[in-house]
């Protein structure tokens, strides 16, 4: 991910104002530009998106809306995250085609040059925002993680795959998904 260099701290009324066909985030006042994705991430993103999709449709529990989709944390952190969960109960905070406040669930597919922000940047800000869900998943690794906010408030590791096995979701009970499927 490239950081513009800028000094001026970006809010949400900034962030409306641009102009340009490019992705970009607003990570704790940084306007972050994002670059397109590659086919194993679309890919990947395709088949975890489909899987939750489905399970939430037929269980009628709320949306799945994959990226590109604001999510309005506050003034100066607005997130693309790759797919977002919102349940039937905080559908009501979409306003002008946007989230504002936290999804219930939340995934994020690793790219090169995104790992520190996704699992360290975006993790704090994800629960300290206090989404209920945290899915990391490493392409070239093999990897899901599936973290959980516990009784304090923190995250927890609910769920781990590597290569093989199946990763389950706490938010969306009964989800469950094969690795082999997803990085097949």
């Amino acid at each position: 991910m490239k950081e513009m260099v800028k000094e001026k701290v970006w809010t949400y009324e900034d962030y409306l104002k641009l102009e340009d066909d490019k992705r970009y985030e607003v990570i704790k006042g940084r306007l972050m530009e994002m670059p397109a994705p590659n086919f194993e991430h679309q890919r990947i993103l395709n088949f975890i998106n489909l899987k939750m999709y489905n399970f939430v449709l037929e269980k009628d529990l709320g949306e799945i809306v994959p990226s590109p989709f604001d999510i309005i944390l506050s003034d100066n952190i607005v997130v693309q995250p790759d797919i977002v969960f919102i349940s039937n109960e905080n559908l009501k905070n979409i306003r002008e085609g946007r989230l504002f406040g936290a999804p219930d669930l939340v995934v994020e597919i690793v790219s090169p040059g995104s790992f520190k922000r996704d699992r360290y940047e975006k993790f704090e800000i994800y629960e300290e925002f206090g989404i209920k869900e945290y899915w990391i998943v490493y392409p070239g690794e093999k990897v899901i993680e599936v973290w959980v906010l516990g009784e304090n408030g923190e995250y927890e590791l609910y769920s781990f795959a590597e290569k093989e096995g199946k990763i389950k979701s706490k938010v969306l009970e009964g989800l469950e998904i094969d690795l082999k499927e997803v990085f097949g």
